[in-house]
This record gives structure tokens, C-alpha cells and sequence, in this order.
């Protein structure tokens, strides 16, 4: 009884396929545990697979799962986090600070010391900026002073 290994379930395949599908070529678990039940499902009778083999094999399997999951326990605080942040610093709003605004001129690069109300509070790119009143847009690690508005 002779048996074939399906063309899918070679790893040239599955990284074709996950290419083409727009995904990336980086094998995830669910491939590496069809490989491994491929490869099981294949072994020449005569001479089957080491223990240690197997065993070397789950081990990978089992750490790649684990990294995974530890990966998107990550994210999820990631995302919490930058919330929690995003709503404590709604809490500027109303508030007078002041900032620094580099200038560049003919005598070269200066800082200048500005003032303004914090409008709203943006959140781009994982990063918080501050629209003022008068339209500006400023870095949080541009501020230098916060204080009340009626102080």
C-alpha cells in the first residue's frame, strides 16, 4: 500500500498559498501541526519516527502556542493601557499650558515659549498630540508647564 503526501502540505505550499492569499510567509501553529500530523500520518513503517524526534517536535509546537498566546495577552494590555492613558489626559482639556516650539532662522535653531487652552486631546499613531484653542497642535513632550485655566 503505497501512500502520497498531499502538494498542499509541502512547506513551499503553504507559503505560496499564504503569499498569494496576502497573508504573511511565516508558518503559525495550525501549519506546524499539520505538518507534524502529516509527517506522523506518512512515517515509513519499517522505520518510524524517534522518540526523541516526536518529543523534540511537540516541544517546539508547544512553545510556538505559548508564544502565541503570550503575544496577544501583550497586545490586549497594549491596547488597555493606551485607553486608560488616552482618558486620563482627556482630563487637560480646559487646562492652560505652556510649550516649547522650536524655530529655525538664519542664526540658527531657537526655542520659543508659547501658551495655550487644550481644545481636545487627539490620539495618533500610538502617541497623544493636544489641539489648543488658537488651532495648534502640540506633543505631549512639548509641554513644560499645566495649570488651571482661572489660576
Amino acid at each position: 500500500m503505497s501512500s502520497t503526501i498531499n502538494n498542499d502540505l509541502y512547506l513551499s505550499s503553504l507559503q505560496k498559498r499564504d503569499t498569494q492569499s496576502g497573508g504573511s510567509s511565516i508558518l503559525g501553529k495550525d501549519d506546524f501541526l499539520k505538518i507534524l500530523m502529516t509527517q506522523l500520518q506518512n512515517q515509513e513503517p519499517a522505520s518510524p519516527m524517534e522518540d526523541k524526534e516526536f518529543i523534540s517536535q511537540m516541544a517546539t509546537f508547544s512553545s510556538l502556542e505559548q508564544l502565541t498566546n503570550m503575544n496577544s495577552s501583550i497586545d490586549q494590555m497594549i491596547s488597555k493601557q493606551s485607553a486608560q492613558t488616552f482618558m486620563l489626559q482627556s482630563g487637560m482639556i480646559g487646562k492652560s499650558v505652556s510649550y516649547t516650539v522650536e524655530t529655525t532662522d538664519a542664526d540658527g535653531t531657537q526655542q520659543e515659549r508659547k501658551t495655550g487652552t487644550v481644545k481636545a486631546v487627539l490620539f495618533e499613531n500610538g502617541a497623544s498630540k493636544f489641539q489648543l484653542e488658537d488651532g495648534n497642535v502640540v506633543d505631549l513632550s512639548s509641554i513644560t508647564k499645566l495649570e488651571n485655566k482661572n489660576s
